[in-house]
């Protein structure tokens, strides 16, 4: 069988790829590893051939993000031949992978956050503070339903609004029913409560478009506030902060705190702990000085 056949066969079964995730696939597939890898025979595949894919897409010019995230799908589908037998070593042995690391995240203050999230309208707070308060994405934000609270210091992530669909959807990186409990703190209990009595819900949502209640809060109007608040110069805004600056505070503000980030890359969802580490690792505090002291209370006791 040949790379492409495998390929074909091995979408298939990648059933639980959320739209924009299956587009990336088809997108890295057609530009990348087809064109490269497409008529190569499965059983030709070894370190040197994996090696030879990495330095063709330095040779083309491709990002080291685009490097990364190419040569993750080639290791998903290989290793998955690997397990079916098709190979008594892995041709991934030995190969090092791109190295690419992530632009740091910027992050407002505690002070900066305090100005932004009441820049634009209620909905605008309301967003900001689940994403700086409990790390939700934005979509996820979106869909914000009072039925969610299922304790008073948790909140249940099920659902997000698709940002190509404007629909209701599955959650990034999960299946078809699956949720993310994420810590629920007052003040952000106090905005969504505050908002629900200012101005209601609909079957427990609280954000709906703005021109027609039947339909999901649309992506756009939070990124046209976003751009006007920038614009405006009435608050202060870190150089080269995104709308994502509430979730990186989020991030930061639980690891400053010592927080596991075993428990913080549950609660933001990420596919693997790598990426919040990756994003993340400059915010951990250092621990070899505190070991080092609690090693010598051991050793002294």
């Amino acid at each position: 069988m040949r790379f492409e056949d495998y390929v074909a066969e091995w979408k298939h079964g990648q059933r639980d790829l959320a739209a924009a995730s299956l587009r990336h696939l088809d997108s890295l597939l057609r530009h990348h590893l087809l064109p490269v890898l497409g008529s190569r025979r499965m059983d030709s595949f070894d370190h040197k051939v994996v090696e030879g894919f990495i330095r063709t897409m330095e040779r083309n010019g491709a990002g080291l993000a685009t490097q990364s995230n190419a040569f993750d799908k080639l290791k998903a589908i290989l290793l998955d031949a690997h397990k079916l037998g098709l190979y008594d070593d892995s041709p991934l042995d030995g190969v090092k992978p791109p190295q690419y690391d992530p632009a740091r995240a910027v992050i407002p203050s505690p002070a900066q956050l305090r100005d932004i999230r009441i820049a634009g309208d209620d909905s605008f707070t309301l967003i900001a503070d689940l994403m700086s308060g409990c790390g939700l994405r934005n979509g996820e934000a979106a869909a914000v339903n009072v039925k969610n609270i299922v304790a008073d210091d948790v909140y249940r992530i099920q659902e997000q609004v698709n940002q190509t669909t404007g629909q209701y959807s599955r959650l990034k990186h999960r299946r078809l029913g699956e949720y993310r409990d994420v810590p629920l703190p007052a003040r952000v209990k106090f905005t969504i409560e505050a908002y629900v009595e200012k101005y209601g819900t609909v079957d427990g949502y609280l954000l709906r478009h703005p021109k027609d209640p039947s339909k999901p809060f649309p992506y756009y109007y939070l990124g046209n506030q976003w751009q006007r608040i920038k614009n405006s110069g009435d608050v202060e805004i870190p150089e080269g902060m995104v709308l994502y600056g509430f979730r990186h505070f989020f991030a930061s503000n639980c690891l400053a705190n010592g927080l596991p980030i075993t428990d913080v890359a549950e609660w933001m969802g990420h596919k693997s702990i790598e990426v919040t580490f990756k994003t993340y690792r400059h915010l951990m505090p250092g621990s070899i000085g505190s070991a080092a002291q609690v090693l010598d209370l051991g050793l002294a006791a």
